[in-house]
Formats: structure tokens, sequence, C-alpha cells
């Protein structure tokens, strides 16, 4: 089962009595019927197994999940950021990483956060999907939180979103780190040892 976890109100570290901290992840799921519980639960997984028990990552279901929006999941992902300490994490996994680029970067007042990890998100615009309703800000990278890394993770084998998008994104967000993984498909093989890799580095 997968551990939602809460959070008690104090930034990850240690606590006067001794007590260790869990640093927090969010990580919004991809759409699509069943994905939740049937798809990218299991990228939830192989990220618990490599970051162990120092993380509690929240895992909320979308609303909808089978037609992804923005006006749906927008509120959703809002709310689940607001619960969310100071040098949390957020990840997000294919249409879920495109809609949660696009809520951070609309907010009038950034968030301070660890790290954002976008993993095979689609890029809407000029040479990737077309939306009438979700379209990324031309100037994505400068509306992101200033001084919080930003790392692309795209399978070189995803025939959902394809490697394309990956330069898309790079060209619009040019401080990213961009990690292109060979031979991985749109759910990266249900493998997350190199995103687990880079949290454990910051």
């Amino acid at each position: 089962m997968l551990d939602v976890g809460t959070w008690s109100g104090h930034p990850s570290g240690t606590l006067e009595d001794g007590m260790q901290v869990k640093r927090q992840l969010l990580f919004v799921q991809g759409g699509g019927k069943g994905t939740h519980d049937e798809w990218d639960n299991q990228l939830v997984a192989s990220l618990r197994r490599e970051l162990g028990h120092r993380y509690t990552i929240h895992y909320p279901r979308m609303p909808n999940e089978e037609e992804p929006s923005y006006a749906v999941w927008e509120p959703a992902i809002e709310r689940s950021l607001m619960t969310l300490p100071a040098d949390a994490i957020v990840i997000g996994h294919s249409v879920g990483a495109t809609i949660l680029v696009q809520v951070l970067a609309q907010r009038s007042t950034p968030l301070e956060l660890a790290a954002i990890l976008l993993l095979a998100a689609p890029f809407v615009g000029k040479g990737g999907w077309s939306s009438d309703e979700l379209q990324l800000p031309s100037d994505l990278g400068a509306r992101l939180p200033p001084n919080v890394p930003i790392h692309f993770f795209h399978g070189l084998e995803d025939e959902v979103a394809p490697p394309s998008h990956l330069e898309l994104y790079a060209r619009a967000v040019p401080r990213a780190q961009v990690h292109r993984l060979p031979g991985r498909d749109h759910q990266l093989n249900d493998d997350l040892s190199e995103v687990a890799r880079t949290i454990l580095a910051l």
C-alpha cells in the first residue's frame, strides 16, 4: 500500500528531541483510466524502494483521471502544494507533469521548493501537443520558481510524448538539467533509479 503520509509542520531535518523528520515529496500522476492504481503506482513504488524510509511520498488521486484537464486538476494540485513544507520536492509524470509545471508557472507567489522533477512530460505548444485549454507560457523558464533546481527525465523510446518534446522543454527552460534515458518508454520502464539518485544528491 502506498504511504501517503502527512506533514506535521516541521521542515525536513532533526527535531529538538532528536527525531528525524522525513523529507516530503509530492508525486502528481499522469492521465488515463486506471493510471493512479495500475500504472503510476509502479513509479511511486520504484521511487520508494530507491529512496528508503527518509522520504514520505504524497501520491494524491487526481480527479477525473481518465480525462485530465487543467481546470479540474489545478485546484487539486494547489491543495496538495499548500500542505508541503518549504524544502519539499515536487514530481510530475506525463500530462500530470505538464499541468504541474503550468500550475507552478502561473502562481503569483513562487513556492520555495527543493527541486522540480518532470518525467515524460508532453510539451504543449508549437512543435508539441495542441490544446485549447492548456498552453505553456512562452516565457516558461522565467516564470518558474527562481533558484530551484529543475530536472526533466525522458525515455528515448517514448511513443506517447516523443523525445522531441524534451528538446522543446530544454529550449523553453534553459537552466533545467535534461536527462535522456535510452531504452525507456513513457512509463520509464517502471524504473526511477535515475530520478532517485538525483533526489539523493540534492
